[in-house]
């Protein structure tokens, strides 16, 4: 199994509420867009981070704006309906006028929505864990590509948890898929059995767990340590959990390790029964550094309640949002050209202490963590990357995506290089 230092040392609204909100409505503003579900089965993730990018938007206009403007947040609401967030996204930037569009958590939104904004040039910061195999000029991915999430992981739980059977559990869309693709490929190089593999897919909002729950606790009893890898999204986490604990499975027993469910996903379950089970993420709020708790004041203050958590892609969402104000003041204009030429580079305070970066595959420098759920609903971190871990576009596990790279600085300017042949597979990248 490959070492864990796969680290480069690289340097409030209301649910449901669609409109404009901001500090400042004067004609002359530079509008950001929140292109976030607020119904459907993803509000329960979603909506929170609409909230956040209002606090975000409203603490900016407090310093003065950008280039002597205020912000102005348009809100519209996709609803949990892929199609939707293309229909949305275009809304946005063609009547609206934003400048800018944070926004989108499943990989199927995001995908549904690429297409919008390569042809209208406008700019994506998408602050979610992904599958990778993809780069596009116009999208800023502050979430974990693989290898800053997935691939610690199951490292993690080989090297440290003796694991040596693995389930793959996923949501139905193509997040999951992927990822567990390169998963599958990754334990097979490293000598796991096909017989020691399982790999379940459920779809959006399932609820009836009892069958799948019964398989894992059936292939956990072979003799071999058995975790779970979880990729399941959603609301469906819930029942998922709470039909663990109805059948006693326990984090000694089978630990799960999931890359969807953060601080915010476990306000809504009792927690008692999870305790040792594990999430991996770049962010936990319980991490202690006076950037994180000045971030936990000021969401508290703004939301106006000390109970509200915060999690992995809100701390996504201030780093790729002060990448952009800085990329903006940078280019000294809005103009998507001019700000993708400028971000390359730009480095901003992440909240686990240190800078994160942008890179030049539009993907940024994070830790890696590792947090056990505390009986609080926080995470305990029992394993953190001692340096920061370079985003890749394409896997290096993925016969398909082994030689590819990415580079949207000029000359390149291309989002899958081919190293092996020298040629570009499509200027927007895939």
């Amino acid at each position: 199994m490959k070492s864990m230092k796969l680290m480069g040392a690289a340097i409030a609204g209301l649910v449901g509420y669609t409109g404009v909100m901001g500090t400042s409505l004067a004609q002359d503003t530079i509008k950001v867009g929140v292109l976030h579900s607020l119904s459907g089965t993803m509000a329960i993730s979603e909506t929170t981070l609409k909230d956040a990018m209002l606090m975000l938007i409203e603490e900016q206009n407090k310093k003065g704006g950008i280039l002597g403007k205020q912000l102005e947040a348009v809100v519209v609401d996709p609803a949990s309906d892929w199609p939707l967030f293309a229909e949305k996204a275009r809304e946005l930037i063609e009547v609206s006028k934003v400048d800018v569009v944070f926004g989108c958590w499943t990989s199927v939104s995001r995908k549904s929505v690429l297409p919008v904004f390569e042809e209208l040039n406008s700019l994506l910061f998408y602050p979610v864990q992904y599958e990778g195999e993809e780069s596009q000029r116009n999208v800023f991915y502050t979430g974990a590509a693989p290898n800053q999430q997935a691939i610690p992981a199951v490292d993690y739980l080989a090297e440290v948890e003796g694991v040596e059977r693995w389930v793959l559990a996923g949501t139905d869309y193509v997040y999951p898929r992927t990822t567990n693709k390169i998963l599958e490929t990754y334990l097979k190089d490293s000598g796991v059995a096909e017989e020691d593999i399982m790999i379940n897919y459920t779809p959006f909002g399932h609820s009836d767990w009892q069958t799948i729950v019964a398989d894992i606790k059936a292939f956990g009893s072979a003799g071999k340590k058995t975790a779970v890898v979880s990729t399941i999204n959603g609301d469906a986490n819930v029942p998922f959990y709470k039909e663990l604990a109805n059948q006693g499975i326990a984090a000694s027993d089978i630990p799960v390790v999931a890359f969807s469910v953060g601080e915010e996903e476990l306000a809504g379950i009792d927690t008692g029964p999870l305790v040792g089970h594990l999430a991996a993420w770049n962010y936990f709020m319980s991490v202690d550094t006076p950037e994180n708790a000045e971030f936990i004041k000021a969401w508290h203050a703004f939301i106006g309640d000390e109970g509200r958590v915060t999690n992995d892609p809100m701390e996504a969402h201030y780093i790729g949002f002060n990448m952009w104000v800085k990329a903006v003041e940078k280019a000294g204009t809005t103009a998507p050209d001019a700000v993708i030429d400028s971000i390359v580079g730009v480095a901003v305070p992440n909240l686990t202490g240190g800078y994160s970066a942008m890179m030049p595959n539009h993907h940024i420098t994070k830790p890696v963590l590792i947090g056990e759920i505390q009986d609080d609903g926080q995470f305990a971190t029992v394993f953190e990357t001692p340096g920061l871990v370079v985003g890749d576009a394409w896997s290096d596990y993925l016969p398909d995506s082994k030689d590819l790279i990415s580079d949207w600085r000029a000359p390149m300017s291309c989002g899958n290089f081919n190293t092996a042949s020298g040629t570009c597979g499509g200027m927007q990248g895939q």
